[in-house]
């Protein structure tokens, strides 16, 4: 492995998802606008390229690759992906390789990304109200996702839930969910709304429901123990202690969860932003393409992560959008 990846506050960057389509199946109303317009083609890193820098990044010190979207799983041949990036599972210089999903492709791929040394998967689900989900997804149907889910399952994938908390919306289904996840045997993520991009009419001061009113409800029903378990990402953990399921939350808003980044984020065109409550960004795509040599690559993601900020700025304590992204999560990779 060559010098780690260490940012100007002595982080080191081991963590990188990459947005691998911008793409989606659905329109999630705190996600995308529903007549959203796609990038073109031509502006997407290919396959290969894609190959390219993940492996870059792999032999400069990340640990773990989680692939995201859009909905990744739309994107065309995306398995050729998965299974080139297995070499480096098998090789001991990757640990993991996961995937953050809608669940609307997995019945059809689950087996395949089992085969590629993927072990677990994010399904993002917010609702189990058929209604409220085709509702909430505009697009999506609930049956399909539960599919899915089995499916998974079924390919020995361990599957763990993330809702976002959305104030009136599923509100009334906090223990349904949890009890739900509990009996299926996953794990269960909150996930407080973040303010990225024009969704249209969508009011997200409206949406915004803070993780630490959901945690008090929960201590209505039961007795939660903090856990000082890190799997990598920004969530923070407590044991259920009458199911003993593990329950996540993330809270960019009520809590600033940035001392212990170790991520960096690249789109699906080769941006890559060192955080996600930043727009400060990084073109890897031009010395990607410009030379068959990785070393100007290689000098661009380094001189990228000299310029990690400490921190992101999401703010809604003055009831307005401080903060506010201009892109959509779905091009960043949620």
């Amino acid at each position: 492995m060559e010098t780690p990846l260490i940012d100007p506050f002595q982080r080191a960057i081991t963590y990188l998802r990459v947005s691998v389509t911008d793409r989606c199946d659905f329109r999630c109303v705190y996600c995308m606008s529903e007549n959203m317009t796609f990038l073109p083609k031509k502006e997407l890193l290919t396959l290969e390229e894609l190959d390219r820098v993940s492996s870059t990044f792999v032999r400069m010190g990340v640990r773990k690759l989680r692939i995201t979207g859009g909905e990744p799983l739309v994107r065309k041949g995306i398995m050729t992906y998965f299974q080139s990036m297995s070499r480096h599972l098998e090789s001991g210089a990757l640990d993991e390789l996961t995937l953050t999903t809608n669940g609307s492709q997995l019945a059809r791929f689950a087996d395949d990304l089992a085969s590629a040394g993927v072990r677990r998967v994010n399904v993002s689900l917010d609702t189990l109200d058929e209604t409220k989900f085709a509702e909430i997804t505009r697009w999506g149907r609930l049956p399909q996702v539960l599919k899915g889910i089995d499916a998974a399952q079924g390919a020995g994938l361990r599957v763990k839930i993330n809702v976002v908390a959305l104030k009136g919306f599923n509100e009334d289904e906090l223990f349904d969910l949890t009890e739900w996840c509990a009996q299926r045997d996953m794990d269960l993520t909150f996930i407080e709304v973040m303010p990225m991009g024009d969704i249209g009419n969508e009011n997200r001061i409206g949406q915004y429901w803070a993780l630490s009113d959901l945690r008090d409800q929960l201590r209505t029903r039961y007795s939660l123990t903090d856990l000082e378990e890190r799997t990598g990402g920004p969530a923070r953990y407590v044991k259920i202690n009458e199911t003993g399921q593990k329950i996540g939350f993330i809270t960019p808003l009520t809590h600033n969860f940035c001392e212990s980044c170790n991520r960096v984020r690249m789109t699906c065109t080769g941006d890559l932003y060192m955080c996600l409550g930043q727009e400060d960004r990084a073109d890897l795509r031009t010395p990607l393409r410009q030379s068959e040599s990785d070393a100007p690559l290689e000098q661009a993601i380094r001189d990228a992560i000299l310029h990690k900020p400490k921190g992101h700025d999401f703010d809604y304590s003055r009831q307005r959008l401080d903060g506010q992204m201009s892109r959509h999560m779905s091009h960043t990779g949620g």
